[in-house]
């Protein structure tokens, strides 16, 4: 089966009750596509179905149950007949530097940013291997080419997903499936909320230091998320989307500076570095 037209997609989302997910299924129904929309909570997305009616299957769905992620997917299968999109959006960030934050809490945020996304992606593949086509998308994150401080086990998840998507595209673009890694920078989403925020229990000796990066935090100017919609269409409808988008206008300027840095020290180091090789054999 060949790739469908750009109009009447069928999206499933995960995360859809808030930021971005919600913005992107909304965006999504009013413009005629078709979403089976899931959360962890059914009720945070029942008006969904109220307002769009059967263009919207409204699914309750917590990644980190593989089983439930199985029967999800392939109801929105069943219920819709296909599955153009695939978008990975469920996630949220631990807040901990990187001695306070527990295993156990690194643990469970991996639980949902990787291997909930993993449990979607090994349930959507043999469907959309079957009808011959299909996008898989994941909201990454700037934050996969550059660390922060006290979100560094936030940011070192988003470097696993941008490797496992990126191994991924070269192993199913002879199915004919396509990946998309979406790299928000910083906008004005419920994600800084406490439903997108678990926080490790705290040592006194780095109080002051994550005040001087909340206070940092707050005066970083934010995008509006309502007005990203229109660049996920492009994406979706392009016979060769990007492995990577940035989303948002100051990724590119903080990426660049970040290799920048990289190169020069691997340069400057090269010789050393070259001298380790040894006699190849």
């Amino acid at each position: 089966m060949t790739q469908q037209s750009n109009s009447n997609k069928v999206w499933f989302i995960t995360g859809a009750s808030r930021g971005f997910g919600r913005v992107w299924t909304e965006a999504a129904l009013e413009r005629g596509d078709k979403v089976a929309a899931t959360a962890r909570n059914l009720a945070s997305i029942a008006e969904l179905g109220e307002k769009y009616g059967d263009n919207v299957l409204t699914l309750e769905l917590d990644v980190t149950n593989t089983e439930q992620v199985k029967t999800s997917v392939q109801q929105a299968f069943d219920h819709f007949g296909k599955l153009d999109i695939v978008l990975n959006n469920a996630g949220y960030s631990l807040v901990g530097t990187i001695e306070e934050s527990s295993a156990e809490d690194v643990k469970a945020m991996y639980d949902t940013n990787i291997f909930g996304a993993l449990a979607v992606i090994q349930a959507a593949l043999p469907l959309l291997r079957q009808q011959g086509y299909g996008h898989i998308m994941g909201t990454s994150s700037n934050l996969g080419h550059v660390t922060l401080p006290v979100i560094g086990y936030y940011a070192s998840s988003k470097w696993a997903f941008e490797a496992i998507h990126e191994s991924l595209a070269a192993e199913i673009k002879p199915f004919g499936i396509k990946v998309t890694i979406i790299e928000p920078g910083a906008y004005a989403t419920e994600f800084g909320s406490p439903e997108s925020l678990k926080f490790a229990e705290g040592m006194d000796i780095y109080t002051d230091y994550k005040n001087q990066f909340f206070d940092s935090l707050r005066s970083m100017k934010r995008g509006d998320p309502n007005a990203t919609p229109q660049a996920l269409f492009q994406m979706v409808d392009s016979e060769n989307p990007p492995l990577r988008f940035n989303l948002g206008s100051h990724n590119l300027e903080w990426t660049r500076a970040a290799y920048a840095e990289r190169m020069a020290s691997w340069e400057e180091w090269n010789a050393v570095s070259s001298s380790a090789q040894g006699e190849e054999k």
